[in-house]
């Protein structure tokens, strides 16, 4: 079946015209439009993924793991005390090009220290270009952990840190850290636009992009002088498509080949389709309801206590998630290491419930916002069905909750400025280690930014020290037991109701060769290939 044929001529969307297809195509139905391409100031994976087809990284994530390899790092070298990392840049990572600048050089040393700096010096003339909130960069504390970046000569790096980071390397490998082109930045400083290098972005990734329109396509082409070897794809098209159903509708009549997101009822018609087949893992992810602690009345342990009493956790699971989802009681995810399986969830118990409210001084329950996605994620199915659930089991205890939704970009801000009092939101692990979700959404460095994680406000210091103290140990076992105790106390304080960890589920045409699923949710094109063609 010449899928990727027919897609060239009938079934992409008519905007593409304009800018005919050729050869192999490859159409992902994607659930959104990214805010731009720029990784540094983006949290969610629409945006992410975006980003992810243009870019590297000095070092990446193996394809479908979670090994550190070399990226346009060909080697490196730490030192014995963990403070100095040496990175051997390799000479040959072509910059692509685009009608606003087309480059002098390979990717160099300059490049890394200025994706490094714009988010670290606020002197930098990039540091406030597009935003000056780099969530990833703050969230996970880099500007106290870096000391100096020093470029030894065109194609060296040495980064020095003020104490040990167990799990550095890995987060040079994240989304946050994609290199982007100095000299395209310096020229279009220059000309005033400095804007452009994050909306019609230039990388030394696989694939260039072509157009985007929002809430309707990216269109990328493979990029001929890829460092790694060009793509066995042609072109990659992203259709963006919100609704799962729809998405759905578009992979049976072969109008996408890959779509994330399913709606757990379609699962069962899905497996029964002759041209559909369905990649499936454990997700490294987690699903919860975070209280606003430095709001009243949820300021109060025995008011979060109380609420995560009233909601039928399995009630959740069964209606929404079906069989995509198993209940969560910690903040982790039970397939990384250090997860303590021997803290014991909250019992569903309304009556226990309403004498905690009591105690608070709430006797007759309280008013409260419920805030709820708008769109589908990784660890989220239905957050609006979630929140009406929700809803329903805390007016028996007397608790009345005002559903609230905006634009997913909005929706965002709003909640790490701390503008909610409960909010629908979730996690999907970035580098395979518990500090990118310990620290990184419950430490004191992110609930002290508006760009942190941390959408909790929760700042608690015998927490905070087990996880601080976890970042700078590098015996694994040392690490596993902070962790451990650490998940104890935030079963004690109750800052998050956990809801669920979701099982990543990936639809794709049986057409498509050798895709892989990443254990982070990312959606990466490079390599796959489309058979018929």
């Amino acid at each position: 079946m010449k899928t990727a044929a027919l897609l060239a001529t009938f079934c992409v969307p008519a905007v593409l015209a304009t800018a005919p297809l050729s050869g192999k195509t490859l159409v992902y139905c994607s659930e959104g439009s990214p805010e731009n391409f720029y990784p540094g100031v983006n949290t969610t994976g629409t945006s992410s993924d975006a980003s992810e087809q243009i870019y590297d990284r000095i070092v990446e994530f193996e394809r479908g793991g979670t090994k550190v390899v070399p990226g346009l790092a060909e080697t490196w070298e730490i030192s014995e005390d963990g403070l100095v990392y040496t990175f051997y840049l390799r000479h040959n990572a072509k910059w692509q090009s685009n009608k606003n600048f087309k480059p002098t050089r390979t990717a160099n040393a300059d490049d890394v220290v200025f994706m490094l700096e714009r988010q670290w010096k606020e002197d930098n003339p990039y540091f406030k270009v597009t935003s000056p909130n780099h969530s990833y960069f703050d969230a996970m504390g880099m500007p106290k952990q870096l000391r100096s970046v020093e470029e030894v000569d065109a194609y060296t790096i040495r980064i020095t840190l003020n104490q040990p980071e167990a799990p550095f390397l890995a987060d040079l490998a994240m989304m946050w850290a994609s290199v982007q082109s100095k000299e395209y930045a310096d020229a279009m400083l220059k000309a005033g636009t400095p804007e452009k290098i994050d909306q019609e972005p230039l990388g030394t990734g696989p694939f260039y992009l072509v157009q985007y329109q929002k809430d309707a396509l990216i269109r990328y082409k493979a990029f001929d002088d890829y460092w790694g070897g060009r793509a066995r794809i042609d072109d990659l098209v992203f259709a963006i498509t919100p609704d799962a159903s729809v998405r759905w509708a578009k992979l049976q009549k072969g109008e996408c080949h890959v779509m994330p997101y399913p709606n757990p009822a379609d699962l069962e018609t899905m497996r029964k389709s002759p041209d559909i087949r369905i990649l499936e893992q454990p997700g490294l992810n987690v699903g919860y309801l975070a209280f606003q602690t430095r709001k009243k009345p949820f300021d109060d342990v025995r008011v979060r206590m109380a609420v995560s009493m009233a909601i039928n956790k399995k009630a959740i699971i069964d209606t929404v998630y079906l069989s995509t989802g198993v209940a969560a009681k910690n903040p982790i995810p039970p397939s990384m290491w250090s997860y303590n399986d021997a803290v014991k969830d909250y019992d569903y118990d309304p009556d226990a419930a309403r004498k905690l409210l009591a105690e608070a001084g709430y006797p007759n329950g309280f008013e409260t916002d419920l805030w709820a996605m708008p769109v589908q994620r990784p660890y989220m199915p239905n957050a609006q069905r979630i929140a009406e659930l929700m809803q329903a089991d805390l007016a028996m205890i007397g608790v009345k909750a005002e559903i609230k939704s905006f634009e997913w970009g909005e929706y965002r801000k709003r909640m790490q400025a701390g503008e909610h009092q409960m909010g629908l939101l979730g996690w999907t692990g970035d580098n395979g280690d518990p500090d990118n979700f310990l620290h990184s959404l419950l430490g004191c460095a992110s609930a002290e930014t508006i760009s942190g994680g941390n959408v909790a406000g929760w700042c608690y210091k015998p927490f905070d020290d087990l996880v601080t103290k976890a970042k700078v140990t590098t015996d694994q076992k040392v690490r596993t037991d902070l962790y451990k105790e650490a998940q104890v106390i935030f079963k004690e304080q109750a800052p998050w109701f956990t809801i669920a960890h979701a099982v990543q589920l990936k639809p794709v045409r049986k057409e498509v060769t050798d895709f892989k699923l990443s254990p982070f949710g990312r959606h990466t094109f490079y390599g796959a290939d489309i058979q018929g063609k």
